[in-house]
């Protein structure tokens, strides 16, 4: 349950704008049973539950104690983003290495298909790449500019009958040895790169700023796990989780229509299931879990009397996905969609900003 929960804020309430254009075709709409004010229609959600305390929830240590090794991980992933790459021709080659190469495979004096690359190179890292034999071992010691025969077997079992466990000889060339160039991490690369994107100037804010933001995602999602672990449901209203299997069904018919294929063809090819039967009864508890949790966030909305105002909906897009315009997310989803969806981001918010972290 907690990857359902946690896979839906992230997927619904803060990708809106990465599935615009993939709505579902037909009848199924993201807004349909779902009022103007972001609530479900006709469902008074706390007469189905009984919702566990909301405000004050205690988060363990262990949970919005941040490592400085989970900090560091998030520095290298943003840094590695300004990585450049530099052509080394002037030394040889060594274990480990990434190199650009072009080759012509022959069996017997006989180029075979699939074996030359055309010249356009392709890029190896030795120890890495997976190419038959030790053909990308051979490379080390050469220098960029050589041109020689690499000589490898293929396996018995390689899948193309006619190279199946036959010696193969490969004209290489290396044209050169690819070192990649990493930025460093001082206040003027910060400021330089990441201040309009994330407001930071300083490598002290950074570190703060990744800090205060996985802590944020933790307890997040602690506390919608600890709100569907500890709430007692009554009864999921059908048409809640009928919604559910609809936009699951949609979903995969699109992919189905898009590769020019019947449903039932398409899932058995693609999902694995026979059928859209099947694919219900595969994903029966998760459509009930998802169904659930909106179900829980009414409940809170209900009791804490949050709503959405069109003005929550524009800050909305404007702080999570930096846009103004969001008139193609409003023609794929709708306002009630939409709507629902900040609510539950102001919900899970609210319940952050009061939680205990003990």
């Amino acid at each position: 349950m907690k990857k359902t929960v946690l896979s839906l804020v992230l997927i619904t309430a803060l990708s809106l704008a990465v599935f615009a254009g993939c709505a579902p075709k037909g009848d199924f709409s993201y807004s349909q049973g779902i009022s103007d004010t972001g609530y479900w229609k006709g469902v008074k959600a706390l007469k189905k539950v009984d919702l566990a305390e909301y405000t004050g929830i205690s988060v363990p240590a262990d949970v919005h104690t941040i490592s400085d090794e989970a900090v560091q991980a998030q520095i290298d992933s943003i840094v590695s983003g300004y990585t450049t790459e530099e052509q080394i021709t002037d030394r040889e080659i060594e274990d480990g290495d990434t190199v650009n190469i072009d080759y012509v495979g022959s069996v017997d004096g006989v180029e075979f298909e699939g074996g030359n690359t055309q010249g356009q190179g392709t890029d190896v890292t030795i120890g890495v790449t997976q190419y038959i034999d030790d053909f990308l071992e051979q490379l080390i010691g050469r220098t960029p500019g050589e041109t020689f025969d690499i000589e490898v077997t293929f396996p018995e079992e390689y899948g193309v009958e006619e190279l199946n466990g036959k010696d193969a000889v490969f004209d290489t060339t290396v044209n050169h040895i690819i070192q990649a160039i990493s930025p460093e991490l001082n206040d003027e690369f910060v400021a330089e790169n990441l201040s309009e994107q994330y407001g930071w100037n300083t490598v002290d804010e950074m570190t703060e700023g990744i800090r205060s933001d996985l802590q944020r995602q933790a307890v997040s999602e602690y506390v919608q796990n600890y709100m569907i672990d500890n709430t007692t449901v009554k009864s999921v209203p059908d048409r809640m989780i009928k919604y559910q299997e609809d936009s699951l069904i949609k979903f995969y018919q699109d992919y189905a229509d898009s590769y020019e294929m019947e449903l039932d063809a398409f899932l058995t090819e693609y999902v694995g299931v026979s059928s859209a039967d099947e694919l219900l009864a595969e994903y029966s508890q998760d459509m009930t879990q998802s169904a659930t949790f909106n179900l829980v966030m009414q409940a809170i909305a209900e009791d804490a009397d949050i709503s959405v105002s069109d003005e929550d909906v524009t800050a909305f897009f404007q702080d999570e996905m930096g846009i103004d315009d969001y008139s193609e997310q409003l023609e794929t989803y709708g306002m009630p969609y939409i709507k629902m969806m900040v609510l539950q981001k102001q919900i899970v918010d609210y319940m952050v900003e009061n939680a205990d972290l003990a």
